[in-house]
């Protein structure tokens, strides 16, 4: 899926955490408890040069719990990184992320040497509602659409606490193809830059070979397991009553049902990678645009010695 939706202030979010993070003791990076694997931002992990760093897992409540338990222990294995799994909504659970910055800093603390952490991660991740459940105020702006956040803010927790939060940021080309569904049916990525029908499609291709019950419990369809993805489509759209003149099916419709069931949680809890299938992805993807780059490469070269 061709998505690249890199809007102007993210341009410039690039540029204040390269500056930022020279300053800065712990990064904590929040991710999408549903895709950990592709709301990991391969930028950011250029930009922090090597410093401690806290992998938030947000939206948990909506996420699978065994398969949050994997993905936490992958995080937790590497070295210099620590992981938690947060409902931004719950304030104990939050506060976590406290203490796991002292446990990734140990020598930071007190007034002569306040905790200084960086919170980034893509739009619509959970930031600014997690950093409000901390500060118990409405700290940070939120809402439902990527890319709230447009500028630094510095949001002091405690007197020896600083919290700098960045806007929601994505990387300019997204190489994992079945990322780039997962980004836009989670909502961190623009409506204008994506075909619902086709993310509906590939949503409805993974839920249906890893959770057809939840498919059945809400749209009430038998035997989910041997319908393909169009079937699918076409079968909810009748379910939901989404009919056109003719009796065809509102496929349109139908995909933004299920891509608002899926955001809203009301399909389960559900998560659409695991560690391994992420792992693999992530090796077709950069084999891909390897052979991309030879292929442009050669290409240049062609136009500049162009055969006599």
């Amino acid at each position: 899926m061709a998505i690249q939706w890199f809007p102007g202030h993210m341009h410039l979010t690039r540029k204040a955490i390269g500056e930022r993070i020279a300053d800065i003791d712990v990064v904590i990076e929040m991710l999408d408890a549903r895709l950990p694997g592709s709301s990991a931002n391969p930028m950011l992990a250029e930009l922090i040069h090597g410093k401690p760093a806290l992998k938030v897992l947000s939206k948990q409540d909506l996420a699978d719990p065994e398969r949050t338990t994997a993905w936490l222990a992958h995080y937790n294995a590497q070295p210099n990184v620590r992981a938690i799994a947060l409902d931004t909504s719950m304030t104990s659970p939050a506060k976590a992320l406290i203490e796991a910055c002292h446990q990734l800093a140990p020598l930071r603390g007190g007034m002569v040497k306040p905790m200084r952490v960086l919170i980034c991660g893509i739009p619509n991740v959970g930031k600014s509602t997690l950093i409000n459940t901390l500060k118990g105020k409405r700290a940070a702006k939120t809402g439902d659409e990527a890319g709230v956040t447009k500028l630094e803010q510095r949001i002091t927790l405690a007197d020896d606490f600083y919290l700098y939060d960045t806007p929601g940021v994505l990387w300019p080309r997204i190489i994992v193809a079945q990322s780039g569904y997962n980004l836009a049916a989670s909502g961190a990525i623009g409506v204008n830059a994506f075909d619902e029908e086709e993310v509906a499609l590939e949503l409805l291709n993974y839920l249906i070979a890893h959770y057809p019950q939840a498919l059945q419990d809400r749209y009430k369809i038998q035997d989910v397991a041997s319908h393909n993805d169009e079937q699918m489509l076409e079968a909810i759209a009748r379910q939901r009553g989404a009919v056109q003149s003719g009796g065809r099916a509102n496929t349109t419709k139908a995909a933004h049902l299920l891509i608002h069931d899926f955001r809203s949680g009301v399909l389960g809890r559900l998560t659409l990678e695991t560690p391994k299938e992420f792992a693999e992805w992530l090796a077709r993807g950069e084999k891909a645009d390897a052979e991309r780059a030879i292929r442009k490469e050669a290409f240049e070269k062609a136009k500049k010695h162009p055969r006599k």
